[in-house]
């Protein structure tokens, strides 16, 4: 049997994309096959359709890490019992019709969450959550900045950075999306290419700078990035949408102050579901207690994935940007 698909069989820009007829996967040992509803659209895919991912493509190349739907038949050592289920999946190729996933991948979505939550949350949300509590350990008191505060990961940080405590700062392209980011609950917004933010950071903090900074633009934010930190203060570089950082000299750039710079990716944590787990329950209760709201920006149709790509890139959107595969 066959399904529609988006594929590329050359990396470049959105205009690579074809909606094409591709044999269905049949799910192996340990796997389900998931009959997608709803696919999320992260700026990963379009590095990945670039060329410029963690892993490079493998043409012809499907996009697409996160989907929610049901749970359409099980590979050998899997309990047919959950044929029939709604749930959201952290997987590869999920710009299609259906996808494969690990079981131990799957996230059973609770009826108080649709497929639009279930394909909005685990990538931005878990993200968020992990860079937050993980990677670092916000407390009371602390304060971090956060770039591209009005992007998807950016608006659930805010949420968690909030309820953790923390003074929150953000930065965005525009005063419209500033007052998004400060509806959501930061305390100072700040738009970039109207002020230098590293200064006006230090302007808000009286000197004293940030505890913790969030950075997915990499190379054009970077290095103020470091200038906007408080002695020991973290820098976390969980994107690179500017292009890689410049390489850093050590002794110049972080010894003044002790600070700490590190690197998170989504990917790590797929790779132990143990540690998936935790993250995903307290995500999950979140939203459904109505302490963590998701913001949807855009839905297309699983045709346009090409435009999608054009209005992440351009920076047209704010929140997640969905898919719809199947009504």
């Amino acid at each position: 049997m066959s399904m529609r698909a988006i594929r590329f069989h050359a990396v470049g820009g959105p205009e690579v994309f074809r909606l094409e007829e591709v044999e269905k996967p049949r799910p192996g040992e340990g796997e389900a096959l998931v009959r997608v509803r709803v696919a999320g659209v992260n700026f990963a895919d379009t590095l990945l359709r670039r060329g410029r991912y963690l892993r490079q493509p493998e043409f012809p190349e499907t996009p697409g890490l996160e989907a929610s739907g049901v749970v359409q038949e099980v590979g050998a050592g899997v309990a047919g019992g959950i044929v029939g289920q709604r749930v959201a999946t952290l997987s590869e190729r999920c710009y299609a019709e259906y996808v494969v996933a690990p079981v131990r991948q799957l996230i059973f979505l609770p009826d108080e969450l649709s497929f639009d939550d279930g394909a909005t949350f685990p990538v931005q949300s878990l993200t968020a959550y992990y860079l937050l509590y993980k990677a670092e350990r916000l407390k009371p008191g602390m304060s971090v900045l956060i770039h591209s505060a009005a992007g998807g990961v950016g608006l659930q940080a805010i949420q968690m950075a909030k309820q953790a405590g923390a003074r929150v700062f953000g930065t965005t392209s525009s005063e419209e999306k500033a007052k998004l980011a400060r509806e959501f609950g930061a305390d100072e917004v700040i738009v970039y290419n109207q002020v230098n933010f590293a200064e006006r950071v230090k302007e808000l903090t009286q000197g004293g700078g940030v505890d913790l900074v969030l950075d997915a633009v990499g190379r054009v934010t970077f290095q103020d990035s470091l200038k906007c930190l408080a002695p020991f203060g973290h820098a976390i570089l969980y994107g690179a949408a500017s292009g890689p950082p410049h390489p850093l000299h050590l002794i110049a750039s972080l010894f003044e102050k002790s600070l700490k710079v590190s690197a998170f990716s989504l990917y790590t944590v797929r790779q132990r579901p143990e540690a998936a787990r935790e993250g995903t329950q307290q995500v999950m209760d979140w939203i459904t207690n109505g302490k963590l709201k998701l913001v949807i920006g855009l839905k297309l149709p699983l045709e346009q994935a090409a435009e999608a790509h054009r209005r992440m890139e351009e920076r047209a959107t704010v929140g997640k940007i969905l898919l719809t595969v199947a009504g």
